[in-house]
């Protein structure tokens, strides 16, 4: 038996992440919003189906699922069946005060280890946690210096040695920093392709997101030039921010065409790139905290990047799709602009998601470079 479920998640200006939690109907347990298949919706639009029927949520689905997990299912009858739940990431963006199933279980949001903790399914509660892994500690020689460096704004007798101490520039804030910019300009862009009257609001947003990561950008480009020690090479460090650039410049792009053409309805393989662009921005934003300590990251690191990777080659898929629907619906009306123009949109959106795998490609190299 094969099923669908979603994980609704939001998160907080501080990074933390909350996964919503539903009761059971039966056994009042806590579970995510699941359900069989729905014919005539792909499987990321059947969890999110759910997510609204049972929990009053909707927002960005990725189509890429976050991986499986297993459970038995009672059945009216009693008999017990194997079931195999596929779990597609949803970012929440409204919270309805009425829905189906309101009356029949409790909803409550939780942060990822006490979620986890709460589920009975061990594979379940694995992929929640893994969701957005907790940053570990980074070593002891950095733990000394960050120390020296808080203290001797308070203690005279420490600003010598403040004063001695490389000077290794911000650049781990700054691809936090960028990372932010990313995941906000994400956001906007996947609720532009919604269409609705908001359009001009959501193509100024990921505007002016990109004006703020152009200026951390430029900041880090001074940096590389003007710091002694760097954390990274320096090629490394302008690749990589040049990288992650270069994807909300391509947000931006696809905001400008879609502008251009006044377009205001988007195919659904346009929303479901959105959904991947989203999620990559999501797992940019986890990595690039991880980079302050690469050695003890490694692990998780090189996991997030083949995130990047599958997204891409999914997205890949998903466009040649959308073209190819494209192609055929223009050549029956007879309006090939109506195809130019998707094709240049559809060209914005993957060039947004190749830009996350040049992103993991860096990261990559930075792992082996630390290996």
């Amino acid at each position: 038996m094969r099923q669908v479920a979603a994980l609704p998640y939001k998160t907080d200006d501080a990074g933390a992440v909350s996964v919503l939690l539903i009761t059971s109907r039966e056994t009042r347990r806590w579970v995510l919003p699941k359900g069989n298949p729905i014919r005539g919706l792909a499987s990321h639009e059947a969890a999110a189906h759910e997510a609204f029927e049972e929990a009053g949520v909707s927002g960005i689905a990725c189509p890429t699922p976050l991986g499986k997990y297993q459970y038995w299912k009672r059945r009216r009858s009693g008999q017990l069946k194997h079931a195999t739940v596929a779990l597609f990431p949803l970012a929440v963006t409204d919270q309805a005060d009425e829905w189906p199933e309101q009356d029949e279980r409790e909803t409550q949001w939780f942060d990822l280890p006490s979620a986890a903790a709460l589920v009975d399914e061990p594979d379940l509660g694995l992929l929640i946690k893994g969701f957005r892994a907790p940053l570990r500690p980074t070593g002891r020689r950095d733990r000394l210096l960050s120390w020296a460096r808080r203290q001797g704004e308070y203690l005279p007798m420490l600003r010598w040695f403040q004063a001695l101490m490389p000077k290794q520039g911000r650049f781990f804030d700054q691809f936090e920093d960028h990372a932010a910019t990313l995941v906000a300009g994400a956001d906007a862009l996947a609720r532009l392709l919604q269409g609705g009257p908001d359009i001009a609001a959501h193509v100024k947003e990921i505007y002016d997101r990109e004006h703020e990561a152009d200026d951390i950008t430029r900041d880090v480009l001074q940096d590389v030039r003007r710091i002694l020690i760097t954390p990274f090479d320096r090629t490394a460090i302008t690749g990589l921010i040049a990288a992650m650039d270069d994807a909300i410049d391509q947000m931006n792009g696809t905001a400008k065409a879609i502008t251009l053409y006044e377009l205001a309805e988007f195919q659904p393989q346009m929303r479901d790139m959105s959904g991947i662009i989203v999620e990559a921005a999501r797992v940019t934003s986890e990595v690039m905290p991880l980079l302050r300590s690469i050695g003890d990251n490694a692990t998780r690191i090189l996991e997030l990047t083949a995130r990047l990777v599958q997204l891409e080659g999914h997205a890949d898929e998903i466009h040649d799709a959308g073209l190819k629907t494209l192609y055929k619906a223009a050549e029956g009306d007879a309006k090939p602009m109506s195809f130019i123009v998707g094709r240049e949109i559809y060209s914005h959106l993957e060039r947004v998601v190749d830009r996350f795998e040049d992103v993991a490609n860096e990261v990559q190299g930075l792992v082996l470079d630390h290996a």
